[in-house]
């Protein structure tokens, strides 16, 4: 393996290996159905099949859902992974009620409408103490990362304005606990994702014998640290419909 093909896989697992952590603490034991909302070429899908779930993923893109479906075949779990063409919108037009163990819903509230709708979607196809695992983008890492790359007057704006320039919609910590609790659900617990995975340069991942590694157990130490929710670039939360 190259150094560069090293230093991606280490970056890829840096800005994953939270939420993966998480999902698999609440699969673990259990024989669960999965529903993956947005879930495009099945980056966690396959994952979690190849741990024996079920999985339906929904996404808009037919493309998308071809590339799942060669990516479960070659994973050997193309009998566990199911594509249906469609969003958070149409979700329980897709799915019955009260038939998903647990939803995984991951960079999806940034773009639709209206997060509260989609919440509420959500809590209709989840069965009673099933469990839903988001993952949105969080705001004040957008100013951090604008005034790293030199954009400082993006970062104020982006500063006083929450919605400046921003095509997508970001989050911090207490207002994605405070949209979960308007949509019925409790949110048990809050993860800092990728706090440092998005800031340090490539070329130390590149050449410092065992950084990619270091840098993964680093995403791990902060992810349940409080004081680091506010650093990370996603907030990942679990929650439980009341």
């Amino acid at each position: 393996m190259s150094p560069s093909q090293h230093s991606l896989q280490g970056r890829t697992a840096a800005r994953t290996v939270v939420v993966w952590d998480a999902l698999q603490n609440i699969l673990r034991g259990t024989s669960a159905s999965v529903i993956d909302i947005g879930g495009g070429t099945g980056g966690f899908a396959v994952r979690v099949a190849e741990l024996g779930h079920r999985v339906i993923v929904i996404d808009p893109s037919p493309d998308a859902l071809a590339a799942l479906a060669r990516r479960a075949d070659e994973s050997g779990v193309a009998d566990l992974v199911t594509g249906q063409q469609g969003d958070v919108a149409s979700l329980v037009d897709l799915v019955a009620e009260d038939s998903a163990d647990i939803v995984l819903c991951h960079g999806v509230l940034e773009i639709v409408d209206d997060p509260a709708a989609a919440l509420a979607a959500i809590v209709k196809v989840l069965r009673p103490g099933g469990m839903l695992s988001l993952l949105v983008s969080q705001h004040h890492a957008a100013v951090v990362a604008r005034a790293m790359a030199g954009h400082f007057g993006q970062a104020r704006a982006l500063l006083e304005d929450p919605s400046s320039g921003a095509t997508t919609r970001r989050f911090t910590a207490d207002e994605i606990t405070a949209v979960l609790d308007g949509a019925g659900f409790d949110a048990t617990a809050v993860h800092a994702v990728r706090v440092f995975a998005d800031l340090v340069p490539s070329s130390l991942v590149d050449l410092e014998p065992g950084a990619a590694t270091a840098l993964v157990e680093l995403e791990q130490a902060v992810a349940d640290r409080p004081e680091y929710l506010t650093l990370a670039t996603q907030l990942h939360a679990i929650a439980t419909p009341r």
